[in-house]
């Protein structure tokens, strides 16, 4: 059976390219989907994609992909330190997930170094750009490969 993951990008991630590349790089959301979807087809594996401002719309992502989806791959932006909700959506729907940054959240400013998600996921990657992404879905996809 094929496996499938949800690829959720939070707030601000549709600026980027343009929302401060010193911190962020110069690719853009649609260049990370696409080296995404390069990955999943050398895996073998299927990926949807969703990109929300809203905690809600992300939350409702979540619980849609129970029976749909075998994880998460999630970037949740600003909502790391303060969606309480995010992280109860992710532990309802018990799927695993790996949270993903393009910078390192702990080398940033003091309010950044918690992350309220990263209790619930199977794993955590940081710091590496748009590698952070692919990294990963790599990481996700062997987590879920041997469960």
């Amino acid at each position: 059976m094929t496996k499938k993951f949800l690829v959720l990008h939070g707030p601000n991630l549709n600026l980027l390219g343009t929302r401060e590349p010193g911190i962020y790089g110069c690719q853009t959301l649609s260049d990370i989907n696409s080296s995404l979807g390069d990955l999943s087809t050398e895996l073998g594996c299927e990926l949807s994609f969703f990109q929300s401002n809203s905690e809600g719309e992300l939350i409702d992502s979540i619980q849609s992909a129970v029976g749909e989806c075998h994880g998460i791959l999630l970037n949740p932006a600003a909502y790391t330190h303060t969606s309480i909700a995010i992280r109860d959506a992710l532990s309802a729907v018990g799927l695993p997930c790996v949270e993903v940054h393009l910078s390192n959240i702990h080398s940033r400013e003091t309010f950044r170094h918690t992350s309220i998600i990263a209790p619930v996921a199977v794993g955590q990657i940081c710091g590496f750009g748009c590698d952070s992404y692919l990294l990963g879905l790599r990481a996700l996809f062997n987590y879920v490969k041997k469960i």
